[in-house]
């Protein structure tokens, strides 16, 4: 089971992971049910995270803040430089309830989520 850092959107607190070619979120406190889980059939879509599809695929309610912090000139030169080695990727991923997260996993993992949503 991979991890991924939730920076926003409907999970924003939660424990994310994904396995299985499925995305499963938790409450920080919980250890065993998950909140909510999307199958592969259930992701409407994923990107690797840029200014421009955050807008699109997040829209502008709630992600300025995020868009703040992880785009800022400082971040989006650490984001290019981390992203250059293939370290971590900041995706975001839309599924089909309308739900959204802006997150972060590591290149490996970011393989397995295209794959499953190809």
């Amino acid at each position: 089971m991979a991890e991924i850092k939730i920076h926003a959107g409907d999970f924003k607190g939660m424990r994310g992971y994904f396995s299985w070619g499925a995305f499963s979120f938790f409450n920080q406190n919980s250890t065993f049910k998950s909140e909510a889980s999307y199958q592969s059939s259930e992701i409407e879509a994923v990107e690797q995270a840029s200014e421009e599809n955050v807008k699109r695929l997040g829209g502008t309610v709630g992600w300025g803040a995020a868009g703040a912090v992880i785009f800022g000139p400082v971040g989006l030169l650490a984001g290019l430089l981390a992203g250059g080695r293939g370290k971590e990727v900041t995706f975001v991923a839309k599924f089909t309830d309308g739900k959204k997260i802006l997150a972060t996993t590591d290149s490996k993992t970011w393989t397995k989520i295209q794959a499953a949503t190809f």
